[in-house]
């Protein structure tokens, strides 16, 4: 159940004031002057389940005590939207998320700093923005809502709200950002603002502002140009249908597999056809989330599925390429989809890890800015200038060059309609290994230059997918450097094994060993710390040398192409669910130590290679990863959340 509640008491300095109010029960009438009365009606109509008005910062915590979901805080010097404050209480960025307007600060008004999305300091020299008085807090940091709300409760230079958000900060409380585009939210101090800013909040065209809002304010050139121009018509169309973000996503799912199966098809009719397909589907990918922020129906499964979604896709027609291609005459062709579906899948390892770097950053300011006069600095500083410059250039070039989602689309569609699937699987690769070369580069310069551990701050077990195997061995230390060798060492061994079936000999059986044996050396840095600048590293090292391994000893088994892609794909379902928690802030998977982690299962592989059982092995691991990993979703989006509402109940 969500609380509301309005603080009567201590606007900002200078700011209207009211008397204090009594406990309004959700059906009650709020009682006060017009602008409490207003904000409690407001914050109903946002999705609140109940209002209380609490008269100072003692009755709050009182109030704050006794909840058990998430809390809505605002002043009374706070006139916006509804939509304002609706957007702030659905926010899906995280749990505890602060308005934050760009008004000029007014006296008793905590100023604010972002970075990344996320309050990273409260009254700070440098702001960025100013708290807007209003705020919403998780269940989790309600107890530290309650202290600070204790501790605040005597008075200072700030306003009551405003000593809150600066309290919560204070006790290491992570704020995210949510500022008001299109809308209008203003604090106001006098009858004049407080008319400005009413007439302002009449004058906004609600529907209209909330269909502009569902486009991400920055997205990439593609997405900009060629899909947000026209999918909000989409949007409205599906709103009005009643269709959800959640069965837009299957229909795009739907487009993409057509797509695929058209480019196996093969014949210039066909390929023109999936490339429509592929496109259309991407436009839906895009209005399944421009549809939940019009809606505003967020989701933990929403996004879980929306990113699953996506990589199944693209990987779905990297298969239906890769068949293409080799129907076509071209022997290599399920190598070309392997060899793009495991760079892609590397490539998003660093890309999530480096954004948790990046974010874990945010949060340590001074330890970011210590050497600004390195070449980590000076990147760091320029990208922050080409980020700034949006629309110019150069900014289009630097969102163009690392190969997003929607250039990749558009490069398969053109490329495959044009010239076959050969071509486009070839453009993939070509792009994607610069974009590689390119961003991880440059990342590995800044994040020595940051210094800043990320794995430290996660479970390291977890994310690195190591399983009882790891753990029961030695620990040695630098596990990046383990982690790099065994990927050579698996890199190493899909070369030779290659060289040998291509020259019609076998593989030396010494060569899987050795390679095990450097795997199992990169297991051993599992219960090392993971505090090195580049450690961040790690996860996408192991991945690659699991894929890599994978990989060869079904090209060593000489198991069927399709067989080692089938089995690639399992694994990265399984470690794109482990991403997608992390970004999600979402617990483990419930079945995860059954998946006998990375380890495990390449000793199971090289065992069925070494007896000569490759495909057997491949087939077997594969179908079992995959019904712990259909058994895992169920368990966690239907099973354990019925329970939790008392849908389902245990035995006994």
């Amino acid at each position: 159940m969500t609380l509301a509640i309005v603080l009567a008491a201590e606007p900002a300095a200078g700011h209207l004031t009211e008397p204090p109010a009594h406990p309004v029960e959700p059906a009650g009438r709020v009682n006060g002057e017009p602008l409490t009365e207003r904000l409690a009606a407001q914050w109903r109509r946002a999705g609140a389940d109940d209002v209380r008005i609490a008269a100072d910062l003692t009755e709050l915590a009182d109030l704050v005590a006794g909840a058990t979901g998430p809390v809505l805080v605002s002043g009374t010097d706070l006139v916006a939207h509804t939509a304002v404050l609706k957007h702030l209480a659905t926010s899906p960025v995280g749990p505890t998320v602060a308005l934050v307007l760009t008004d000029p600060p007014a006296p008793g008004q905590a100023t604010v700093r972002e970075e990344r999305g996320q309050v990273v300091e409260v009254g700070a020299a440098d702001p960025s923005g100013v708290f807007g008085g209003a705020l919403r807090v998780g269940a989790a940091d309600l107890p530290a809502l309650a202290d600070a709300a204790r501790r605040a409760g005597g008075g200072g230079p700030l306003g009551a709200v405003d000593r809150l958000v600066a309290g919560l900060a204070a006790r290491g409380t992570l704020i995210f950002a949510h500022r008001v585009r299109l809308l209008v939210a203003h604090r106001v101090g006098d009858e004049a603002q407080r008319a400005a800013a009413e007439s302002a909040v009449a004058a906004v065209d609600e529907d209209r502002a909330e269909l502009k809002l569902s486009v991400k304010e920055r997205d990439d050139f593609f997405t900009t140009y060629f899909v947000s121009t026209w999918s909000p018509y989409v949007t409205k169309a599906a709103a009005r249908v009643g269709i959800g973000p959640t069965g837009v996503t299957m229909i795009s799912v739907a487009f993409a597999v057509a797509a695929a199966v058209l480019f196996g098809t093969g014949g210039r009719p066909a390929l023109v056809a999936g490339a429509v397909l592929l496109y259309l589907g991407f436009v839906l990918d895009c209005v399944d989330g421009q549809l939940a922020r019009y809606t505003r129906h967020f989701s933990a499964w929403g996004g879980w599925l929306d990113t699953m979604a996506d990589r199944f896709k693209e990987y779905v027609v990297y298969a239906g390429l890769g068949f293409g291609a080799t129907h076509a005459g071209f022997r290599y062709g399920w190598a070309l989809a392997l060899a793009a579906m495991t760079l892609q899948t590397v490539r998003h390892m660093t890309d999530t890890w480096y954004g948790a770097l990046h974010d874990e950053a945010a949060r340590r300011p001074k330890v970011v800015t210590a050497d600004a006069g390195g070449i980590g600095g000076k990147l760091n500083a320029a990208s922050t200038r080409v980020q700034a410059d949006t629309g110019s250039v150069s900014y289009w070039l630097k969102r163009t060059v690392v190969f997003p989602i929607g250039e990749r689309w558009a490069l398969i569609a053109i490329a495959a309609a044009l010239f076959g699937p050969l071509v486009a699987l070839v453009a993939v690769l070509v792009w994607g290994t610069l974009a590689f070369a390119y961003t991880g580069g440059l990342r590995t310069l800044r994040a020595r230059w940051m210094r800043v551990p990320v794995l430290t701050t996660v479970d390291a077990g977890l994310h690195r997918d190591d399983g009882l195997l790891a753990r029961t061995l030695p620990t040695a230390r630098r596990p990046l450097l383990l982690a790099v060798l065994g990927a050579l060492g698996a890199a190493g061994t899909l070369v030779w094994a290659l060289l040998a079936v291509h020259g019609g000999g076998d593989l030396p059986v010494w060569v899987p060993v050795l390679a095990l044996v450097l795997l199992l050396g990169a297991a051993q840095g599992s219960r090392s710390p993971h505090d090195g600048s580049l450690d961040w590293l790690v996860p996408a090292a192991l991945r690659a040398a699991e894929y890599l391994f994978a990989i060869a000893v079904g090209v060593a088994g000489r198991a069927p192409a399709w067989l080692i892609f089938g089995y690639v794909l399992v694994l990265t379902l399984h470690h794109y669910d482990l991403t997608a928690r992390l970004e999600k802030r979402q617990s483990a998977p419930p079945l995860h130590a059954a998946t006998l982690g990375w380890p495990g299962r390449s000793l199971l592989l090289a065992i069925g290679l070494i007896a000569g059982y490759a495909s057997i092995a491949l087939a077997t691991l594969g179908a079992y990863l995959l019904v712990v990993f259909v058994a895992s979703v169920v368990l966690a989006w239907v099973v354990l959340p019925a329970r939790a509402r008392g849908g389902v109940r245990s035995p006994g």
